[in-house]
């Protein structure tokens, strides 16, 4: 087991896994879903965002990739694509299920736990 695997992901991270789930995105993109998506808490920059997505793939999380569908080529330069692996996917789970387990325990000790 990797230390990636046993260590929480940034929000960051997180934020950038998350707007992946739902298929490949190009990288303006992905700052525009974690901006969307964070409910404007997070703002990433150009440079931050691409430091992030390189450990993403260092880690195996997430790779470059072609887009979905019948994307009209940009422009400019050409736009990099990237996707969730299977392993960014599992980990995404993982997180996901850590932050509601660290919610429950926030709740019940603030005495605002939601009734079932």
């Amino acid at each position: 087991m990797s230390p990636r695997e046993t260590t929480a992901m940034s929000v960051f991270e997180y934020h950038v896994l998350l707007a992946l789930a739902s298929g490949p995105l190009y990288g303006y993109a992905i700052k525009d879903a974690v901006e969307s998506e964070s409910a404007g808490t997070l703002m990433p920059r150009a440079g931050s965002m691409y430091r992030v997505i390189a450990r993403l793939m260092t880690s195996g999380l997430v790779t470059e990739t072609e887009p979905d569908d019948e994307t009209p080529p940009h422009p400019g330069h050409a736009r990099k694509y990237y996707a969730l692996t299977a392993r960014g996917r599992t980990a995404l789970g993982t997180e996901a299920r850590r932050l509601k387990r660290t919610a429950a325990v926030a709740e019940k000790r603030l005495g605002i736990a939601q009734s079932r």
